[in-house]
């Protein structure tokens, strides 16, 4: 029980802050996942950047998260200023691919045995974690105003999917959906989650009229949060799977790292913004 009510004033607490922060003012907003993008960067660096020694690792480790989230700081800035976001990142791209080259010139002088996989784990950072973040920002920002009440729903929709695939799977699930990677997932619980996500894109579609989506557009929104966050987690689980951890940090008391609680979330994120694109609303 006292693990149940740790995880519970966790998740409430945790919720509290997402939400005030994402609607406190764009500042609040773009800081607020700044921090929860960067969080999510060091733990991925923790575990598959290593070093035999400590201050090399995290040098290491360091410089890939300032270099992996370069991007998303330009972008948010430019957004901040009202200025066209890939324009102002195609400017200072000047400055961002030497940046990059610095950490080539860095691993010649290390000893590490394997200076490509550091690299190489550098750049799956910004393409899984920094380049969903600025999609965010930019669906958060898109148009002339501020207005992040549609990247609040998406989050609010995966949330409710993995509420109600929860709930659903815990009490009739039977039926394994990908035993492989998740032996606790079950098609019972697939379904129930997509039934919860789309209910709940009905009831956005009724709080946030500010938002030019139709019933039929969230709707359709719910279902791919239905589709791809299932698959998020699974392609997170897959990742601890291969290198054997159970959690990827403990910075959440009950529920694990920040990895652990938004790999659906981040996962879910160019799929979003690619159906808001096709459906002209993007």
């Amino acid at each position: 029980m006292s693990g149940f009510r740790t995880r519970a004033i966790t998740g409430l607490s945790f919720a509290a802050v997402v939400f005030g922060s994402i609607f406190f003012s764009k500042y609040t907003f773009v800081l607020l996942f700044l921090l929860i993008g960067g969080l999510c960067l060091w733990e991925l660096f923790t575990h598959t950047m290593k070093d035999e020694q400590p201050t090399s690792r995290k040098v290491r480790r360091l410089a890939g998260l300032v270099l992996a989230l370069l991007p998303l700081v330009f972008i948010d800035a430019a957004l901040l200023q009202n200025l066209p976001a890939l324009e102002y990142l195609s400017r200072v791209s000047y400055f961002l691919l030497p940046l990059f080259l610095l950490v080539f010139i860095y691993e010649l002088f290390t000893k590490t045995e394997q200076p490509f996989s550091n690299l190489a784990f550098i750049a799956l950072g910004v393409f899984y974690v920094t380049i969903p973040m600025i999609l965010l920002s930019i669906v958060a920002f898109r148009g002339a105003a501020f207005s992040p009440a549609l990247a609040f729903g998406m989050l609010i929709l995966v949330w409710a999917n993995d509420t109600a695939a929860y709930m659903t799977g815990s009490q009739i699930g039977k039926h394994k959906f990908f035993p492989r990677i998740s032996p606790k997932k079950t098609w019972e619980g697939i379904i129930g989650g997509a039934v919860g996500a789309i209910v709940i894109s009905c009831l956005c579609s009724l709080v946030f009229k500010s938002e030019t989506l139709s019933m039929i557009e969230w709707m359709g929104l719910g279902v791919v949060i239905a589709i791809f966050g299932p698959l998020g987690d699974l392609v997170e689980s897959m990742m601890k799977r291969s290198l054997n951890i159970k959690d990827s940090g403990n910075l959440l008391p009950g529920h694990g790292g920040f990895l652990d609680r938004f790999d659906a979330f981040i996962f879910i994120i160019p799929f979003s913004a690619l159906y808001l694109h096709l459906i002209g609303q993007l």
